[in-house]
């Protein structure tokens, strides 16, 4: 029996993939990102950050100003990934800005011996998501897991969509991802609505989240409003929003509204594409059907009032 292989992670969703097939066994190393589920956060860190935070636009312009100059937005500790020795790698090439880039991956892979294989997760949609667990599962040695898993999940988005009436449209629904400058959802984000009930005509589905100016979400009007910024917890989200209800378009926004804004944490749900989405978009089915038995217990989310 050929051992088990050695598995580093540079990207939370693929993190979470692994360990819902249950793999968490075979992680050896992971991203700054990568925390959750907790059990994996003793595992070494072997990304950092090169933007230093602040508020939502000063992030904005260093994100800009780096990828504008060609610079990488993370740190790859290349050594430290050597020393571990892994079998496989598991990366992304959805988005610059969300975990570091694929070419670095692959150069700091073509350097060891022997190389490991790089597996790139770029998913658009939740099905894709599915087959990713698969992808992951065939890459580990653990496909009939991630076939279980992967049916498991099925499952559970499938009898969400069962509470969505399609004879009552839910609305249309704004989904900001930032708040300055305002990003509308994208990705999986508008088809996750729209499968829920609802209406997202800022942006399409699979399209990359996008930035809107104010005067479309006011010509817009929606009915919903959430605000999930990428990356954000629930309580740095709370304080955003306070610091832009000072802004001319805040008020008229949520004045149209048929319900209180809502907040929700996107560094745990809606951004990451992997297993959480699928109880994330439980959440959205049960908010928007006015059927919150569909939602998960404790969903971090707050409404704003």
């Amino acid at each position: 029996m050929p051992p088990s292989p050695r598995v580093v992670s540079l990207l939370p969703s693929a993190t979470e993939v692994l360990c819902e097939i249950g793999a968490a066994d075979l992680l050896v190393g992971r991203s700054h990102e990568c925390d959750w589920p907790p059990a994996i956060t003793d595992r070494p860190v072997l990304t950092a950050a090169r933007t230093h935070g602040g508020d939502p636009a000063e992030i904005d312009r260093e994100v800009r100003a780096s990828l504008a100059e060609g610079r990488s937005l993370y740190e790859l500790d290349v050594a430290q990934l050597e020393a571990l020795r892994p079998d496989v790698i598991l990366t992304q090439d959805l988005c610059e800005v969300c975990s570091i880039d694929l070419a670095a991956v692959e150069r700091a892979a073509a350097a060891m011996n022997p190389r490991p294989a790089v597996v790139s997760l770029d998913p658009k949609g939740i099905e894709a998501i599915f087959d990713d667990l698969l992808r992951v599962g065939d890459a580990v040695g653990r496909a009939d897991d991630a076939n279980t898993a992967m049916v498991r999940l099925r499952d559970r988005y499938w009898t969400a969509v069962d509470f969505v009436n399609p004879y009552e449209p839910a609305g249309e629904v704004a989904f900001l991802e930032w708040l300055d400058p305002i990003f509308v959802g994208g990705h999986w984000t508008p088809q996750l609505i729209e499968a829920a009930g609802g209406t997202h005509s800022l942006n399409p589905a699979g399209a990359k989240s996008r930035v809107a100016a104010p005067e479309e979400l006011l010509e817009l009007a929606p009915q919903r409003l959430v605000i999930c910024p990428c990356g954000v917890d629930l309580e740095a989200t709370a304080r955003q929003v306070e610091a832009i209800r000072a802004k001319s378009w805040w008020n008229p926004l949520v004045a149209g509204l048929s319900q209180p804004p809502v907040l929700v944490d996107g560094n745990a749900m809606f951004n990451r594409p992997g297993p959480r989405l699928v109880e994330a978009f439980r959440w959205l089915v049960g908010w928007l059907q006015d059927r919150p038995e569909v939602a998960p217990p404790d969903f971090p989310c707050r409404v704003w009032a």
